[in-house]
């Protein structure tokens, strides 16, 4: 007779400090799909519900409309409009987050419900406790351990690459490992979902307005992260050249389990790039590159999304992955063709599957983000920091005093995550015992004083750092030309705002209701920031965009918490339709803004400031390609090196020779006398020192100015007819 009503159960959970439900009044059976009717209910119930739900005795307008909320929402976007460059003025944008951050704290003293449907709407919990292992499965785990020791020997002792016989027992060994400890249970859905389909002799469309909805954002996101991917970027410069040429060795069976070139690299780019070249045709190439890339960035949306509606709700997810696919920041990292978007692509799931393992109890999570964190650590260095994220996540839960009686479950669920991902790191872990120089040279330097002294003392530069990179998506994303913007904010200025509300809403949110998982989400920003920010010996190359990356995967969840808490708690309280449809028009032309922002920061901002700074590499290469491919022979093409001109070796990609290097010095220019056949040689126009020696070496010959339409990429062409006969 006592049991409480689904309207006193959504009181309960949206004013938490007003009304209160025992845990044994919930039904436990309560399914994700019946939270999102739920929500659903509040936001379509009629205009006298909406009204006492939220006002329970409203005496005055003014008082009781939220005008709070849409002043603070203002307010921080008039703050980051003065962060805009150029014309910064930090002091009047401090002022207006200032009156921002005061409104909201006016929010919190009227007691207004700002949290929307937040995690603690419906909270599942599957599989509360680990089953017990039939033995024949416990001795397959231990199996599997003997499998990946072997795999660890069979990876040699000297140059360790990947063969068929280790490579069998490495995949063996994880395969195995998972199969011991995976869960049945929990992909019983999975499997009868698959069954359903295959037995179903017909096959049922249902588009929903959600599901069209999903479907309008993703092609938005997919054309921000593909549209015009030959153009933006437009230029390789020598990081390319050295990727490319790795590539190559892979295509031509050298498997490296890392490649030692620049200072070193992991291997998933290269393999990943190779198979593209492959699959599409693209050979050794630029393209190639920026599709693996382009690819890996948006691979990391749908965990984004994912945990944005674990630690929020559906459409804490959606916007989520929409300001993250739309973003300058994102799409430029993805497009530069580095190794730079594996950072999130592997953080997203890392991270998600983590926080749902530990809430839900789910065993297989566990596996799964093992395998994220694995793969990722050979992907891109800086996440090499990820383990250290994941350990901060299980302290937090650990240190909870609600979670207490599920601290053995965590430690069995984080031995598999480590075991999991330890079996994939094997390779690299081999090699780095081996040659731990190679693997760690550009961590130390840049943490150390391998290569450089300390500027001052290194508390100082820590703090600075720290600060600099907790700024950066307001103020200033740091000086490097190649994958950003110059001193301007990460964030476009309608995305910081809610960076900036969504952060004081969750911190609110942590106070209140003491979640781990917000403490955990706030705390994620820095931490996934510290390979920039750890740049103890350089300084000033943090912040940067590249090693910054994986914090992609908590602020912008959190820009989309400050999205969805505005704009539930204006459209709910809203008395009229005309009101919420107002409203609901505000926040789509905010969208709008942002997107039109974004898409001119990515395709006309940074890539007009890229283009001015790179080499016109690719107009020297087309031109050796055409002298190749016409009148002369790939051995009689050069160009003259500069000091900081072209990469040579990048002039060989585009020409077609990937593996052949064209440069030849002024001191080497009488190489060039061993024929008489027709020779091509580009120059620098202020070399003037080497032209005259050509001229004096080579007195016929034609003289070309190339115009390549940029400022100061113009270049010369020096052309020597054949039989030319050199000067006495």
């Amino acid at each position: 007779m006592n049991e409480p009503s689904v309207l006193d159960f959504i009181k309960a959970k949206l004013m938490p400090w007003k009304y209160h439900i025992e845990e044994s009044d919930i039904d436990d059976g309560l399914s994700e799909s019946d939270s999102e009717n739920i929500v659903s209910e509040v936001f379509e119930a009629d205009e006298n519900q909406t009204v006492n739900i939220f006002k329970s005795n409203p005496k005055d307008l003014l008082l009781n409309w939220p005008w709070y909320f849409l002043g603070a929402l203002i307010f921080a976007i008039i703050g980051q409009i003065f962060m805009e460059p150029p014309g910064q003025n930090i002091k009047i944008a401090i002022v207006f987050y200032g009156l921002s951050f005061l409104l909201l704290v006016y929010s919190v003293i009227k007691k207004d419900p700002f949290f929307g449907m937040f995690p603690d709407a419906v909270r599942k919990e599957l599989n509360t406790d680990f089953d017990r292992r039939r033995t024949v499965l416990l001795l397959l785990s231990f199996i599997s351990l003997i499998i990946a020791f072997f795999a660890f020997k069979k990876f040699g002792s000297n140059d360790i690459r990947f063969n068929s016989i280790n490579l069998f027992f490495w995949l063996m060994s994880l395969l195995l490992f998972c199969f011991s400890v995976l869960d049945f249970r929990e992909m019983n859905d999975i499997f009868g979902n698959i069954k359903k389909v295959i037995s179903s002799k017909t096959l049922l469309l249902k588009i929903s307005p959600w599901s069209f909805l999903i479907l309008i954002v993703l092609l938005l996101v997919a054309f921000f992260r593909f549209f015009r991917l030959d153009l933006v970027i437009g230029e390789m410069f020598s990081d390319h050249a050295e990727k490319l040429l790795d590539v190559y060795d892979v295509l031509n069976g050298d498997y490296h389990v890392f490649f030692i070139r620049n200072t070193g690299r992991e291997f998933l780019q290269f393999y990943l790039t190779a198979f593209i070249a492959k699959l599409f045709n693209t050979g050794v190439s630029f393209i190639s590159l920026k599709i693996g890339t382009a690819f890996a960035g948006f691979l990391a949306l749908p965990f984004i999304y994912k945990l944005g509606k674990e630690l929020g709700n559906r459409w804490v997810g959606l916007i989520a992955f929409f300001f993250a696919g739309i973003s300058y920041w994102h799409n430029v990292i993805s497009r530069v063709g580095l190794r730079f978007p594996f950072y999130p692509l592997f953080a997203a799931p890392a991270i998600y599957y983590l926080i749902r393992g530990l809430r839900q109890k789910r065993r297989n999570d566990f596996i799964y983000s093992g395998i994220a964190i694995g793969f990722g650590l050979h992907g891109y260095s800086s996440t090499r920091f990820l383990p250290f994220v994941i350990l901060a996540g299980i302290i937090l839960f650990c240190l909870h005093s609600k979670n207490k009686g599920f601290r053995f479950n965590m430690i069995f669920g984080l031995t598999i995550l480590v075991i999991t991902s330890f079996i994939i790191f094997l390779p690299l872990f081999k090699y780095t015992l081996i040659n731990p120089e190679a693997v760690s040279y550009r961590a130390i330097t840049r943490l150390g004083t391998t290569e450089r002294e300390y500027i001052e003392p290194v508390t100082s530069i820590f703090l600075k750092n720290l600060w600099s990179a907790e700024t950066m998506f307001f103020h200033s994303d740091g000086n490097t030309w190649v994958h950003s913007i110059p001193f301007r904010p990460a964030l476009d200025f309608i995305t910081a705002a809610f960076y900036f509300l969504g952060s004081i809403m969750v911190i609110i949110r942590y106070v209140k209701l003491h979640n781990w998982e917000d403490l955990f989400l706030i705390i994620s920003v820095p931490l996934l920031m510290m390979p920039s920010i750890l740049s103890l010996a350089f300084p000033e190359e943090n912040p940067s965009l590249n090693r910054t990356g994986g914090a992609i995967v908590p602020v912008f969840i959190i820009a989309a918490i400050g999205f969805e808490g505005v704009f539930y708690r204006l459209i709910s309280s809203a008395k009229t339709r005309f009101q919420k449809f107002a409203y609901i028009i505000f926040s789509i032309c905010l969208l709008g803004i942002s997107i039109f922002t974004n898409y001119d920061l990515v395709f006309n901002q940074f890539n007009k400031q890229f283009m001015n700074n790179a080499w016109n590499t690719s107009q020297i290469g087309e031109v050796i390609k055409g002298f190749t491919e016409s009148v002369g022979s790939v051995d009689n093409a050069y160009v003259v090196p500069t000091a900081h001109w072209v990469d040579t070796r990048v002039v060989g990609i585009v020409a077609g020779f990937p593996t052949r290097d064209f440069a030849l010095w002024p001191e080497d220019f009488s190489k060039s006398l061993s024929n008489d056949d027709q020779k091509l040689f580009i120059l620098k126009p202020e070399n003037s020192q080497a032209l005259d020696l050509l001229e004096e070496m080579y007195p016929v010959h034609s003289l070309y100015r190339y115009d390549s339409g940029r400022e100061g990429k113009d270049f010369l062409i020096y052309s020597v007819p054949a039989k030319a006969a050199p000067s006495d």
